[in-house]
């Protein structure tokens, strides 16, 4: 959630108050490696979250086609979805209404592997979640990515999504912008998939970012806010929850947004946007409880901008294209010269500037 910008005719004084805070614990700088084509909406709010996958090593994907290396799916919160390549060209888009958070799981349908999308869907005809399916072995000229269903939603308002799974079940979650959940199990093994409402709780008020960790079964929520929350992602452990860590404290500037995980062999690390400050704060979350690590916040450099005021991020562990170790993809609020788009970072950078081992 961002403030409106000021106007240059405004007080001075105004201006100094409301200017972002300034990151009260060391942050290391980092550098982009690539950045997506801009969104087409011109509006100042408008990119919003990505999700990335690529398939396993030794294996090929396909789109339309031809080879490529990955995925990135990117949200335009005033229009609909577009798929990227992983070098930041855009391989097709669907204009599906006002998608806001984006999320991605394998799943096996007719016994074939295929990636299942989801996105928090608040288009005025309808509220919840919409499913695309993408099929990446199939080498038809025709291959893209399809809507594949619709999950309705009793919130006011769907604005977090993230999907997980959980006893091997694929399972969504839907945070509205007032703080309400809805968690729900999807049967996707048919031609088309259902859903079955398995919780519901309230964090308490807004709130967006969320990320499952699949192999700890936990859940990560942002309140954007209060601070940054732990659930079980067993649905029968209800409203029972950690706080991680408070807005205030230095490590996290309200808003807190995008929440994502990425693996690095034994260690696993939750990457948090500190949104007032332009910043990212980094958990160690594979112990017995979660240990802090770090901040960063991503630099201009040959030719790309800063990142600044980051929204949705997502993480990718292990190899894709020319990222050997893992790619991290934030949201930018502001692209100098153009409309909102997403930088690429790799994850080799950020170990490097954290001394992560």
């Amino acid at each position: 959630m961002r403030l409106p910008r000021l106007s240059l005719l405004a007080p001075l004084f105004l201006v100094a108050a409301c200017a972002a805070p300034r990151p009260t614990l060391p942050t290391a700088i980092v550098y982009p490696s690539a950045e997506t084509r801009p969104v087409g909406t011109a509006d100042a709010d408008a990119a919003d979250d990505p999700a990335i996958w690529a398939p396993p090593p030794g294996e090929t994907s396909y789109f339309r086609g031809a080879p490529i290396p990955g995925i990135i799916a990117g949200t335009d919160k005033k229009a609909g979805l577009y798929i990227y390549g992983v070098d930041g060209g855009v391989l097709q888009f669907l204009g599906d209404g006002l998608l806001n958070n984006v999320d991605l799981r394998e799943i096996r349908t007719d016994g074939r592997r295929r990636l299942l999308i989801g996105a928090s869907d608040r288009s005025p005809a309808r509220m919840g979640i919409a499913l695309y399916l993408y099929d990446p072995s199939d080498r038809s000229a025709g291959n893209e990515v399809r809507p594949w269903g619709f999950i309705p939603a009793d919130v006011g308002e769907p604005y977090g999504f993230c999907m997980g799974k959980v006893g091997g079940a694929v399972h969504a979650l839907l945070a509205a912008k007032n703080g309400e959940v809805r968690q729900y199990r999807l049967s996707v093994d048919g031609e088309a998939p259902s859903a079955e409402e398995v919780r519901r709780f309230r964090v308490g008020s807004q709130s967006e970012g969320c990320v499952f960790d699949d192999e700890a079964g936990m859940l990560y929520i942002g309140e954007e806010t209060v601070g940054l929350w732990r659930y079980g992602a067993d649905p029968a452990s209800g409203a029972e929850r950690l706080l991680v860590e408070p807005v205030g404290a230095g490590r996290l500037v309200a808003d807190v947004e995008g929440v994502t995980m990425i693996r690095d062999r034994e260690a696993c690390y939750l990457i948090v946007s500190s949104q007032g400050d332009s910043a990212f704060a980094l958990w160690r979350v594979d112990g017995d409880a979660p240990v802090y690590a770090g901040r960063f916040r991503v630099d201009a450099r040959r030719g790309i901008d800063e990142v600044t005021g980051t929204d949705g991020l997502d993480a990718f562990s292990g190899p894709i294209g020319p990222y050997p170790e893992g790619l991290v993809v934030v949201q930018d609020d502001v692209n100098e010269g153009n409309t909102q788009n997403f930088k690429l970072i790799d994850w080799r950078a950020i170990k490097g500037a954290l001394n992560l081992t």
